[in-house]
Parts: structure tokens; C-alpha cells; sequence
């Protein structure tokens, strides 16, 4: 059941502060994407020009879905994220779909994909840490953490997020001044004759959902929103300030990787990071610096872990029939929730390679994301305000978010029409067996 301060959207003098929700917004965000992404975007742009407007794009439209998120959240101040939201706006089906979805590709993936760069990064500065290995420690030891107290779990990821913030603008400053001592560096992102058309091309859109995968947790803190003191305000507060920062802090780095390093030298690598910073400060530097990128990935990867096991906790509160997944300690951590999400991700750690599970994720994480902002413009035409936080300029803001990510994921498909598929087959699968589970539900006593 859900307990009377998540109903009223406020919880005990204990709960979550704005600095630990803008923590966790922006250490679930900064993560895999921004160290991984440009060199696969590389293989379908050439324009440094063209993918600093990509960041820029996806930046804006992340905020579009920010500012739409925060009026969610003033209107619904509970955990779970789209699995509440939607259950609420549209039907109880769409809910658990994309509770589902969270479960899958809205955590269990992005924590793989971020453990798997986080096992890249360190085996570049400790080449006797295997990679893999290294992946599945982080992601068991995390896990292990979060499993004690709310506590222990908010001042770990402050900690680490701090960290990780220090380790960039270290990043930030080197970078800086590599662009200061070599000014001609900055022509590559001049003003191309072909930029407009190769910004119109399919191959386009798949670099926006590398893009998009970057932002991705610009939501985080509202599904802890019911353990967040003032929930109505702080967490839509936490979702803009994250996002608006975050943004900027994207486009230097790509420009700063743009122009430490040569593009045939980052097309298609991972560890983008790395290569930039052997050429900044040397092979010694790059090394240490690969070990600097890894310890930030694990405030990533401790967000995303944190946040992931409050969707299924919801859905075990809800139906009777995964009742002990909604089971907490008596300090409210979901212990099976967390232990079912540590047990997906490392099988997909164990099976699947870095793009395509970042691919597969991407098609159902971005459609009930358009479901979700959609939600407040479903919430107006009822008529339903509680009060609490507007997004101004509405209607613009999730029309924008909407119809850009729609086109990302139209372009997309077009592209790679396999993995798109199997993305909305992940959908379809909870929506089919809803109605079955609700009839076992309410067999049960």
C-alpha cells in the first residue's frame, strides 16, 4: 500500500533534500553517454560543427521533457516515476508496461552499459583489471551498498557525485587550455555547406539517440519523489537545474574531445575519454585520467541502482501477485526489488555488447517518456491541477520534446528496423499479459 506521506507528496524531516535529488539527477545523467557516445556518432557525421548542434538539440529537448516532468511531479508526488504516472493519466496496463520497461530498459540496461564502460576505462588505466570482471564487481558491490540505509545510500552518492563533478571540471580546465594554446583547433567546427543536409539525414537520428541516451535520467529523482521532503517543489526543481547544467557542461566536453584529438582516431571507439586525454597530458596522463573517468562512472551506475528497484517496489505494492518485490526493510529499502535488478543486469553484462543494448533500450525508454510528457497535456484538458509547479510556456515544451524524439526514433528506425522492432516488442509484452495478471490478482486472497 502506499503510505500517507507519498499520498500527500511529503515525507518524514529525514527524506531527500534538493542537493541530494540534484545528485542524483545529474550523477544518473553525466555518465556512459558523454564518454562513450562521440565515437559512434563519428561513423555517420563528419561535421564537429553538426554534433555540437546534436548535444545542443538534445539538451533542449531534455529540458523540454524537464520542465514537463516537474509539473508531473507537482501533480503527482509519488514514487515510480512513469510507472505511476501513467497508471494514473492513462490506465493501470500502460503503468505496468512501462514500469516494465524501467525495469528492463530504463535501468537494468543503462547500469550495464555504464558497468561495461566503467570496465573499458579502468582496464586503460589498470590493464591487469580485466574488464568484464571489473563490470560485474562494480555493479555487485553498489548493490550491496544501497542495500543498507536511505542514510548511508544519500551520503554515498553526494560523496561520489562530488567526486565525479571535480574529476570533470579537472577534465575541463586541461581541455581549456589545449584550446587556448592552439586557437586553429576550433575551425572544425566551422559552418560546412553539406552541414544542413547531413543534419536531415537518417544517419542523423541515430546519432540523436546516442545523444538522447546521454541526457537519459534528466527524471531520476522523481521516482524516489514519495522519500523527497516537499516533493511538489524539490523534485521538479531538481529535474531543471540538473538538466540546464548538464547541457552545458556536455557541449565543452564534446568540443574539448573534438579538439584534443583526431576524428579517425575516436570514429568508433568506446573510450573516447581516454584517447582525448592521452593526447592532452601523455600516455602517463591518459591512464590516470581513464582511472579518473572510471571512478566518476560509478556514481552513475550507484544513481541508476539506487533509483531502478523504487519502480518494481511500486508495482509489488500494487499487485498482489508480485507482492514480495514491494517488501521493504524497515528502513524502506527494497531489498528483493534491488536483488532482482542486480541479477538482470549482469546477465545483460554477460550477453549483450555495448551498442546494441544501448540501441534496444532506447526505442521503449524514449516512447513512454513521450507518454509520460504527453500526460501533463492529458492532465490539462481534464482539468485536473492540484496546484503547485506550471510549465511555462506551455503548450511548447512537450510538444517540442514529443515531436523531436518522435523524429529521432523515426529516423532510427529506418536505420537499424531489427532493434527497433524488438524494442516495442518489450512494450507489447506487459500490455498483453496485463489482463491476465490482474485475474490471478484478484484470485488471490
Amino acid at each position: 500500500m502506499v503510505s500517507s506521506s507519498q499520498k500527500s507528496g511529503k515525507t518524514q524531516s529525514g527524506g531527500i533534500g534538493l542537493i541530494t535529488c540534484l545528485s542524483l539527477v545529474t550523477a544518473t545523467m553525466v555518465g556512459t553517454g558523454v564518454y562513450t557516445s562521440l565515437g559512434f556518432q563519428l561513423l555517420d557525421l563528419r561535421s564537429g560543427f553538426s554534433i555540437l548542434v546534436l548535444w545542443a538539440l538534445g539538451g533542449a529537448i531534455s529540458l523540454c521533457g524537464a520542465l514537463s516532468y516537474a509539473e508531473l511531479a507537482a501533480q503527482i508526488p509519488r514514487s515510480g516515476g512513469e510507472y505511476t504516472y501513467l497508471s494514473e493519466i492513462y490506465h493501470p496496463a500502460v503503468g505496468f508496461m512501462a514500469g516494465f520497461v524501467s525495469l528492463i530498459a530504463g535501468f537494468a540496461a543503462p547500469i550495464a552499459i555504464a558497468a561495461i564502460a566503467f570496465g573499458t576505462y579502468l582496464h586503460a588505466a589498470l590493464p591487469a583489471c580485466p574488464a568484464h570482471v571489473s563490470s560485474f564487481l562494480a555493479v555487485l558491490l553498489l548493490s550491496a551498498g544501497h542495500l543498507r540505509t536511505l542514510r548511508f545510500s544519500s551520503m554515498t552518492q553526494n560523496a561520489m557525485t562530488a567526486l565525479k563533478f571535480l574529476l570533470i571540471g579537472l577534465f575541463l580546465l586541461i581541455g581549456l587550455w589545449n584550446i587556448l594554446s592552439h586557437p586553429d583547433s576550433v575551425r572544425l567546427f566551422s559552418l560546412r555547406h553539406d552541414t544542413l543536409s547531413e543534419l536531415l539525414r537518417p544517419d542523423a537520428g541515430i546519432a540523436l539517440l546516442f545523444v538522447l541516451y546521454a541526457y537519459s535520467g534528466w527524471n531520476a529523482s522523481s521516482y524516489l519523489a514519495g522519500e523527497v521532503r516537499d516533493s511538489q517543489r524539490t523534485v521538479g526543481r531538481s529535474l531543471i537545474l540538473g538538466t540546464a547544467l548538464v547541457t552545458l557542461l556536455y557541449v565543452m566536453l564534446n568540443g574539448i574531445f573534438l579538439t584534443s584529438a583526431p576524428a579517425a582516431e575516436l570514429r568508433g571507439v568506446l573510450n573516447v575519454g581516454s584517447i582525448a586525454a592521452n593526447h592532452l597530458i601523455g600516455p602517463v596522463g591518459g591512464c590516470i585520467m581513464s582511472g579518473m573517468i572510471a571512478l566518476g562512472l560509478l556514481a552513475s551506475i550507484s544513481a541508476m541502482i539506487w533509483a531502478g528497484p523504487r519502480v518494481t517496489q511500486r508495482i509489488g505494492q500494487d499487485h498482489a501477485l508480485f507482492a514480495p518485490l514491494g517488501k521493504t526493510t524497515r528502513g524502506g529499502i527494497p531489498v528483493r526489488a534491488t536483488l532482482l535488478q542486480m541479477a538482470i543486469i549482469l546477465i545483460m553484462i554477460a550477453t549483450g555488447s555495448f551498442e546494441s543494448v544501448l540501441l534496444y533500450s532506447q526505442t521503449p525508454l524514449l516512447l513512454c517518456l513521450i507518454l509520460g510528457v504527453g500526460g501533463i497535456i492529458v492532465l490539462r484538458l481534464r482539468r485536473l491541477n492540484r496546484g503547485g509547479f506550471h510549465c511555462p510556456l506551455y503548450p511548447l515544451p512537450p510538444l517540442v520534446f514529443i515531436l523531436c524524439t518522435t523524429a529521432g526514433l523515426v529516423y532510427s528506425a529506418c536505420s537499424k528496423p531489427w532493434i527497433a522492432l524488438a524494442g516495442i516488442l518489450t512494450m507489447m509484452i506487459p500490455l498483453v499479459i496485463y489482463p491476465w495478471i490482474e485475474r490471478l490478482t484478484q484470485r488471490k486472497p
